[in-house]
């Protein structure tokens, strides 16, 4: 199992990636939203904002996410660093129920290039 400290890194390291996309991907960071992202099996949440498109953690909570945030995503641990370190695809993670995504519809048709 993830720990903390590992899921701090991955959502670092998917921060710095985002920083370095290009084009469509770009334009999907480019808003400017608050963001939680609950990690299930640690039942602990981070919490901060997608903005200049980065990711940017303000703060972790036990539990759900506190305040309802404008983009929130909730995964294991293990599947949030497989996600970012390339062996687990959003896209299947999402479809199949691994990760949940939950967002407004302008902000989820931005955030389809994503995935």
């Amino acid at each position: 199992m993830a720990t903390i400290t590992e899921c701090r890194g991955a959502l670092d390291r998917l921060s710095d990636s985002l920083a370095r996309a290009d084009g469509d991907v770009r334009g999907a960071t480019a808003l400017d939203r608050t963001l939680s992202c609950h990690i299930t099996d640690l039942d602990t949440t981070f919490t901060g904002r997608l903005a200049d498109g980065r990711i940017e953690v303000e703060g972790t909570v036990p539990g759900p996410p506190p305040a309802k945030a404008q983009i929130r995503l909730a995964m294991t641990g293990d599947d949030l660093v497989a996600m970012v370190g390339g062996e687990l695809n959003f896209a299947k993670a999402w479809a199949s129920g691994r990760v949940r995504l939950e967002a407004g519809f302008r902000d989820l048709l931005k955030l389809r290039s994503l995935l």
